[in-house]
């Protein structure tokens, strides 16, 4: 059935529950407005603390933007593009989208004007909404993308350029108009993350998305009682389709504005949150953070949270050794997915399999694994081969882009991911690596995620990157680019004596000390770091004669 109707089930059985919860820890006013208050504040959300809704007030607001849409000409099939900061309004707006039959099409909240460009044309959306943090932006671009679509204000004073969605929904009917959706039904756009080129249009079915949250709620039991506390950005498939767990039981959600440790642990405290779901990063600050005395859990209510999940990224053992001491009763889970196959899900760890931490895991529910080399032949086990994966959340297609399309989709409907992996005896796939970011040194495959994962044991480095640079005689060598914790020291020369436990060929050649860049979700945006370091050796090379 279309996502759409968890949504009507949740308002007949659970409509006076509250079920979602927004703060803004920077906010020094720290009263709590409740949904009876609710259309008192809306004008000007950003100056509250904390916010909430119950599933009758996410139900109207998601009709009076439905019959908006409507009013404005918008059908079954057309697109609307969702440009908003995590916020109380995002997910009543995405279920407005879908209600229509439309398409919602979420933007990437670093988009520049250039970029945003790009995806509305590509996605040839009708509509886009967009919020405060982003007037600026759409406004470089307002005269050429308003030719061709409407754009929607969400937040106080409305910029010349754009209609106000809060005047506009306020007059409109709050009863659900009467479309009918299929599992068949297209629902949404997703793009890519970008981190192995310009983003990608991901065209997925009603029947990806109610998967993905039936898949969820298998693998991480979520009831009624539980609250999720999220963190990550709603218009990335990982964030929304690990609330779509909570959403199929109709349990309540956290949107945490702020990844501090101290405004995590507090929302935790506060909100009984009993689910969250991190980042690489922010886990590791969190640690940091007790380690340097910076925060004491003892002054935290934490009893209540059962459940710690990583995605997005390979997990290093070592983090989660470290965090299993500090929190022994918290269960965890890796999750693994693209946005090509509705997000985290397609192949887990699973709660019960800690024993295999530092494996991506197993396949998920209602999903299929397995390695393959480059003739698309399943390799023996042991082998390192690209990762295919196949299930009933597998994209329809990269919208008009059938070469693309081609290359990742197969007749009987396998997604090759294009990352590189391997399955142990156990039947247990790890990542290796990127099929791109593998480095070829001398006729040698170097796979960076091993020695990210090998110096990520190193107490003193906060992150790490490994890339290729160009190199004359080896084609390639291995460069690490390393961040190191703000209160400590690290020279080369620890590095290098720190690698000698490596083989030599996957030794770094080169090491440099600085940031590593990461997008929203957490990936290492290595793009980046080749031209950055890359072209600067080149440079160097050159001017050296």
């Amino acid at each position: 059935m279309p996502i759409t109707e968890i949504l009507d089930r949740n308002v007949r059985e659970f409509g006076d529950d509250v079920c979602l919860v927004e703060i803004n820890p920077e906010i020094k006013d720290t009263r709590r407005v409740t949904w009876k208050e609710y259309e008192l504040i809306e004008p000007n959300p950003v100056t509250h603390y904390r916010r909430e809704i119950t599933w009758h007030v996410f139900d109207e607001k998601a009709n009076r933007f439905a019959n908006l849409l409507l009013e404005r000409g918008i059908k079954k099939g057309d697109k609307v593009g969702i440009l908003l900061m995590n916020c109380l309004e995002w997910l009543p707006i995405y279920f407005g989208i879908l209600k229509t039959g439309a398409l919602a099409v979420p933007l990437n909240f670093r988009y520049s004007s250039d970029e945003i460009e790009y995806c509305v044309n590509l996605a040839d959306v009708d509509i886009l909404v967009f919020g405060p943090e982003f007037i600026g932006r759409v406004e470089e671009i307002a005269d050429t993308i308003s030719k061709n679509r409407l754009l929607f204000y969400v937040g106080a004073n409305c910029p010349s350029f754009a209609e106000d969605y809060i005047t506009m929904t306020a007059d409109c009917s709050s009863k659900s108009p009467d479309i009918k959706l299929t599992d068949d039904d297209y629902a949404a756009i997703y793009f890519s993350s970008g981190t192995t080129g310009f983003p990608k249009a991901i065209l997925h079915k009603h029947r990806s998305l109610m998967h993905s949250a039936a898949c969820e709620q298998n693998h991480h039991g979520q009831t009624k009682d539980d609250v999720f506390l999220c963190i990550p950005p709603l218009y990335h498939t990982g964030a929304k389709m690990h609330w779509f767990g909570s959403f199929y039981v109709g349990g309540k959600a956290v949107l945490l504005k702020g990844t501090k440790p101290e405004f995590v642990l507090d929302a935790v405290s506060r909100e009984k949150c009993s689910i969250v779901w991190l980042l690489v990063p922010w886990a590791q600050d969190i640690l940091d953070a007790i380690d340097r005395g910076e925060i004491d859990i003892s002054k935290y209510e934490l009893s209540q949270w059962r459940l710690m999940h990583i995605g997005a990224q390979p997990v290093p053992s070592s983090l989660i050794a470290r965090w299993k001491a500090l929190f022994p009763h918290h269960q965890y889970d890796t999750n693994y997915g693209l946005s090509e196959s509705i997000g985290p899900g397609c192949v887990h760890l699973g709660v019960e399999n800690i024993h295999k931490v530092g494996a991506i895991g197993i396949p998920g529910y209602g999903w299929e694994a397995k390695i393959v080399d480059e003739n698309r032949k399943e390799v023996a086990k042991g082998d390192v081969g690209e990762l295919a994966v196949k299930g009933p959340g597998v994209m329809t297609c990269y919208y008009k882009d059938e070469k693309a399309t081609e290359e990742v989709l197969d007749n009987e409907g396998w997604l090759y991911t294009g990352d590189m992996a391997m399955q142990d005896e156990d039947g247990f796939y790890f990542l290796v690596d990127r099929k791109k970011d593998v480095v070829i040194s001398g006729g040698e495959n170097i796979y960076p995620v091993q020695i990210e994962n090998f110096l990520m044991k190193n107490i003193k480095i906060k992150d790490v990157a490994v890339i290729g640079l160009p190199d004359k005689r080896l084609g390639e060598i291995s460069a690490a680019i390393i961040e190191v914790k703000p209160e400590m020291t690290l020279t080369e020369e620890e590095v290098e004596t720190f690698c000698k436990e490596l083989p030599r060929y996957k030794r770094p050649r080169k090491i440099i000390f600085a940031p590593v860049p990461r997008n929203a979700t957490g990936k290492i945006e290595k793009p980046k770091l080749r031209k950055m370091y890359g072209a600067e050796r080149l440079v160097a090379e050159q001017n050296n004669g």
